[in-house]
């Protein structure tokens, strides 16, 4: 490691590719934290020696609990360390689901996870993070200073070189705001659905105003985990003919087996941005994480 630059990325095993791709497009050094996992579950992290006052985190915040704990670690031993200055680059924030209380007793969990980020980091950097009744990340994360990014522009440039005109799809009122800014970064028509939930995995899509036969349609959703949106969407899009029918994603969480019944359902292509490392990436997101940086 050089000492021409005193920031550095400081990464993780799991998120290492990302990681170092946004410290060359940065041009900035790359050290990683290294993490050993005892029987019992717990984690010991350690840093690299020689870290100056500024550091940059990354990590995305997929499957978050054991995370958030190696992230306090690792920030606490930052501290100690001499490093003044903490920014966080969390492609996907976790927690952000739960910003009130659906049920009596539940815990507002976007408030709380927020607030233990702001006691860690001076600055966050995150894309297309999943907020509704909160309008601005900083309500959600209360940080110095904070970063909200779009995948949108990287989306619709995708697109314009992998289909000829295609119509965008939204499978709920939810994906409105992602679908909408990619169609007007592109010029693209868009057409978004109602969903009714039953349950984490039971809801019910349909379209008011149906697409036209014979179009290239792209499902587009901020965050795919069950797939079951994406599948009853599909279903109710097939009495339209479409010509091809695929699916676009920031954040693709997918469980398993979730690939496996779109495809079946009738999806030709199925494309996400690195924010998680997938099988689906086919978007780097290190030239606009890049972008935010200050240094």
């Amino acid at each position: 490691m050089t000492t021409a630059n005193p920031t550095l990325i400081l990464g993780f095993p799991d998120y290492r590719e990302q990681a170092q791709h946004l410290a060359s497009r940065a041009g900035l050094d790359y050290a990683e934290v290294e993490i050993h996992h005892f029987p019992d579950g717990e984690s010991r992290v350690r840093l690299p020696a020689g870290l100056g006052e500024r550091v940059i985190l990354c990590r995305s915040l997929d499957h978050p609990n054991d995370k958030l704990i190696e992230l306090a670690l690792t920030a606490a031993a930052a501290r100690e360390l001499g490093v003044r200055h903490l920014t966080l680059v969390a492609p996907y924030l976790c927690y952000m689901r739960q910003d009130k209380a659906f049920r009596p007793g539940e815990a507002i969990s976007q408030p709380i996870i927020g607030q233990l980020l702001a006691d860690w980091v001076e600055e966050l950097i995150t894309v297309d993070p999943h907020l509704h009744r909160v309008p601005r990340l900083e309500d959600a994360i209360p940080v110095k200073r904070a970063h909200c990014l779009t995948a949108a522009p990287l989306m619709a440039d995708f697109l314009a070189r992998e289909l000829e005109n295609p119509l965008l799809v939204g499978p709920d009122e939810e994906a409105r705001q992602w679908v909408s800014a990619i169609a007007a970064h592109a010029g693209l028509d868009y057409r978004v659905g109602a969903k009714e939930r039953h349950g984490d995995r039971e809801v019910e899509v349909h379209f008011p105003h149906p697409p036209p036969p014979e179009r290239h349609l792209v499902l587009v959703d901020d965050v795919a985990s069950t797939g079951h949106t994406l599948e009853n969407a599909v279903a109710a899009l097939a009495s339209s003919r479409p010509a091809s029918l695929s699916v676009l994603v920031t954040h693709a969480l997918f469980l398993e087996g979730t690939l496996e019944r779109l495809r079946q359902a009738g999806v030709t292509h199925i494309w996400s941005t690195d924010s998680i490392p997938h099988p689906s990436n086919r978007l780097a997101l290190a030239p606009l994480l890049a972008s935010a940086l200050n240094f």
